[in-house]
């Protein structure tokens, strides 16, 4: 038995963000990584793909977004039953704990606030919990 480390889980990840920058950056990120990432601006269009059969490993996503907020989109995950096995990540700079305790109710793993990590820390954190999983 050899003693490197397992490489991480590469799969499909569905990022959900307004801001198209930080979505190209994650996107980028994510690939450079293994990971197969799709990206979209709005949570809506990130339901209408999940609908259509995509079946992502992890779902990233805003809480503040225009239309259909990151509470909402989990409450639509849920009720129709999209994904249930993804591991779901609230990526956001809101920092409240109500609001961290709020995403988790509605069924988040984990809440990464923005400002407090760079891109690949949001990335490695994901691998690890992704690595977690399978383990």
């Amino acid at each position: 038995m050899s003693d490197t480390v397992p490489t991480p889980p590469h799969g499909k990840i569905l990022l959900v963000d307004d801001d198209k920058f930080l979505l190209e950056m994650y996107t980028m990120k994510f690939t450079q990584q293994g990971f197969e990432p799709q990206g979209y601006l709005s949570a809506k269009e990130a339901l209408d793909v999940l609908v259509k059969g995509f079946v992502p490993q992890a779902i990233l996503f805003d809480l503040i977004m225009p239309e259909l907020d990151g509470f909402a989109f989990l409450e639509q995950l849920r009720s129709q039953k999209l994904a249930p096995n993804a591991l779901k990540v609230a990526l956001t700079n809101q920092n409240s704990e109500s609001d961290q305790m709020h995403v988790k109710d509605l069924g988040a793993d984990l809440c990464l606030v923005k400002a407090s990590m760079i891109p690949s820390e949001v990335v490695n954190t994901v691998s690890a919990a992704l690595a977690k999983r399978t383990s």
